[in-house]
């Protein structure tokens, strides 16, 4: 089975991501990892669970949680109900997503001990599964602190289960299987840090080391996208992070996102966000004017 690394960007005013979307009924062919956290959770379907060496039929709900880098997959097979579509709630965060002085504290020690668990990947049953599942269907249509306090009972919810089990064997260690994980981590770490100039194929390459052809296969094999296109997207998503915070406008956040020229940075924005920098934060302060309380008749 393929293996692809993921790479995942937080918006400006986000420490962590809620998304919920609609499954596809399908074999998926790849294991996927990243090196976020995830907490996934999985609704009106069934199949073939992958999480590490681990591989088990799942007939849904359920909630698993995973650690950096750990490979997993689950193929679709049919509805359970066939009336209402199949759906995932996913979270991607990092553990230190408040500060690293929180995992410092002595509260926080069956929370430090859920994350060790995070490497062989965690499955959730029983009345964890149902708290945890009306807590992550409020975290979609809330935000700001609302949903952090969410976060936090979630997590405290989930670290102190007595209804969930360690997926991967004793045996799998996350890092000692991560090789090719490292050498990626290691190409985005140089991409994050240089991409505001020129880089080039061979120094990228460099850093592995292959031959740039060689290179190119691996990444693409790792990642599904080529190099260019990683760069790219690096580059788009920092700029919009720039006009989201409006302390730049579009030539500002073109030149300081690695571009020198604003019609080549104008074309990939809208091919990566699909809207042109200015539709862009249009639609961020309508978004932002419909949140705001009505206070005309107070």
């Amino acid at each position: 089975m393929q293996y692809i690394y993921e790479n995942f960007t937080f918006p400006p005013d986000q420490s962590f991501t809620v998304r919920s979307e609609i499954l596809e009924i399908k074999k998926y062919a790849a294991l996927k990892s990243h090196i976020n956290f995830e907490i996934a959770l999985l609704e009106n379907c069934s199949g073939k669970r992958f999480i590490g060496d681990h591989i088990e039929d799942f007939n849904g709900p359920e909630l698993v949680l995973l650690g950096s880098y750990v490979p997993h997959c689950w193929q679709y097979y049919q509805l359970i109900d066939p009336l209402i579509s199949p759906q995932a709630v996913v979270i991607h965060f990092f553990p230190n997503f408040l500060g690293k002085e929180l995992l410092e504290k002595p509260e926080a020690k069956q929370l430090n001990i859920l994350f060790e668990k995070a490497a062989k990947g965690v499955l959730f049953t029983g009345s964890t599964l149902h708290t945890a599942k009306m807590i992550m269907h409020q975290m979609v249509f809330v935000s700001g602190l609302t949903r952090i306090a969410l976060m936090i009972r979630l997590l405290d919810i989930l670290s102190q289960s007595e209804t969930s089990s360690v997926l991967s064997s004793p045996f799998y260690n996350t890092v000692e299987n991560s090789g090719e994980a490292k050498k990626i981590n290691k190409v985005f770490d140089h991409i994050f840090q240089n991409f505001r100039n020129d880089i080039t194929l061979q120094e990228v390459a460099d850093l592995i080391p292959m031959s740039s052809a060689a290179f190119c296969r691996f990444f693409k094999r790792n990642t599904n996208r080529t190099l260019i296109d990683f760069v790219k997207e690096v580059r788009i998503g920092h700029a919009a992070k720039l006009l989201l915070e409006g302390h730049y406008n579009v030539a500002e956040a073109s030149y300081n996102s690695g571009y020198n020229n604003i019609s080549n940075f104008n074309k990939h924005f809208k091919e990566i966000k699909g809207l042109s920098p200015r539709d862009f934060m249009k639609q961020y302060e309508d978004k932002e004017n419909l949140l705001k309380p009505n206070t005309s008749n107070v």
